[in-house]
């Protein structure tokens, strides 16, 4: 089943979509998530030195269009902190009537300290890659996946 150009996202308090929602201007995606530069390879025995923690507010007009991102680390190698925690309360209170619900957006990509974040269409199926038609959505660098039947609910 393809993706539907508008994808819905469920809200569930407490776990990894918590902040998400509606506000007066569209819809918002926030998170706290870790990534690694593209260039990172596994097996190096310094990977703590390379892992990055992100504070990550993504907005979307009404009709799911990616509107703009805030993107924030303390650095490399900084282990998460309050600090994150911090930078995504002042955004998210800056958000005029927020209120957390679930959200339905449109595939989007940027890149920051290249690294990839969006929501990002691809093909997971091996019938889906021979047409060329994509199948999936996955929220870098979240590692959230989003398929049929498409309600909302995301894979890990």
């Amino acid at each position: 089943m393809p993706i539907p150009a508008v994808i819905p996202i469920r809200y569930e308090p407490g776990y990894r979509t918590e902040n998400i929602g509606r506000y007066d201007e569209g819809q918002f995606f926030a998170s706290i998530t870790a990534a690694y530069p593209d260039d990172f390879r596994p097996g190096v025995d310094d990977w703590l030195k390379h892992r990055r923690w992100y504070a990550v507010l993504h907005r979307f007009d009404a009709d799911g269009h990616h509107t703009g991102s805030d993107v924030w680390t303390p650095g490399p190698g900084v282990p998460a902190d309050g600090r994150l925690d911090a930078r995504l309360e002042q955004w998210l209170a800056a958000l005029p009537g927020l209120e957390f619900d679930d959200i339905g957006v449109r595939p989007f990509e940027l890149r920051y300290d290249g690294i990839r974040f969006g929501l990002v269409a691809e093909c997971h199926d091996e019938k889906a890659a021979e047409v060329g038609e994509p199948d999936w959505a996955e929220l870098y660098p979240d590692g959230l996946g989003f398929s049929a039947p498409w309600n909302g609910e995301y894979s890990t």
